[in-house]
């Protein structure tokens, strides 16, 4: 059983000139899921998108359908001291030797009365080193929400054109 932290991910900006419409990408940079995202197992394949109007938010778009996107957050920036314990087959399955391998994102919900939540129970955690990932609860789950509220001066991200 390992625990995590948070690491900066390495992020791929849009160009605004083609208006946010992403071609299917190249392997190189591609993150795989084998299992999917819960309620989306059928998409293995995503790319992380981001701009500086975004940040601290990045895109999870799909890489066979570009037009479907999750916005995710790192997420060191939305909670302190967020340390997932890991299962030993989560970490024999994303091939974690050490902590510093591990990249983490949230699933970020935009809410009609324009609040935000963060899917803490659900982390994504991506071998920096492999690009292979795997959407996990965490061992120490309970110590988290599923609908942890984003604080920000500003609320709602501004979504790159």
């Amino acid at each position: 059983m390992k625990t995590m932290t948070t690491m900066e991910p390495k992020k791929k900006e849009t160009d605004k000139r083609d208006n946010g419409a992403q071609n299917k990408q190249e392997d190189q940079g591609v993150i795989r899921l084998p299992g999917g995202l819960l309620g989306f197992e059928k998409a293995k394949e995503y790319v992380v998108l981001g701009c500086p109007e975004e940040a601290p938010f990045l895109r999870l778009q799909m890489n066979d359908e570009p037009k479907l996107t999750f916005l995710a957050i790192e997420p060191s920036q939305a909670v302190e001291d967020y340390q997932p314990d890991l299962s030993e087959e989560d970490t024999r399955f994303l091939a974690l030797e050490k902590p510093e391998d591990a990249l983490l994102f949230n699933i970020v919900t935009l809410h009609r009365d324009g609040t935000a939540t963060v899917n803490l129970k659900g982390p994504i955690v991506v071998n920096r080193r492999t690009l292979i990932g795997r959407q996990i609860i965490p061992l120490n789950s309970s110590e988290y929400s599923l609908q942890h509220a984003l604080v920000s001066s500003n609320p709602s991200p501004k979504l790159c054109a």
